[in-house]
């Protein structure tokens, strides 16, 4: 194991409003929300589902591909530098800091191990 999933994250214009769909929708909390990135999760230390500002988001018109699907998998790891060698060895490819893509192209991003997150 490299890593294990701290949040599904999508883009949004309004992190606040879509916290508050998803919140309602699955019976969560908002955990966080600084105004740019929100959190629905259990609890504080569960990984759950993220929402970022994305200043000039244009909602996807999937399965119409003109605008694709916009979310992204953050992984928590130990250290980001190990498991960006082990991600690229299993077929992703490093797009850019600690951002990779797996062999289909989905983005993830390696993030360190946040504290409360057990080791």
């Amino acid at each position: 194991m490299t890593g294990r999933l701290h949040h599904l994250i999508l883009d949004t214009a309004d992190p606040r409003g879509s916290a508050e769909f998803w919140s309602a929708l699955l019976g969560e909390p908002i955990t966080f929300d600084d105004g740019d990135f929100a959190v629905v999760a259990v609890n504080q230390q569960t990984s759950g589902i993220a929402f970022q500002r994305a200043p000039n988001h244009v909602a996807p018109t999937w399965p119409d591909p003109a605008v694709p699907q916009q979310a992204h998998v953050d992984v928590a790891v130990e250290d980001v530098d190990q498991a960006g060698r082990e991600v690229l060895a299993l077929g992703a490819h490093h797009l850019m800091g600690g951002v990779y893509a797996d062999p289909a192209g989905h983005p993830f991003c390696l993030i360190p191990r946040p504290p409360w997150m057990s080791p």
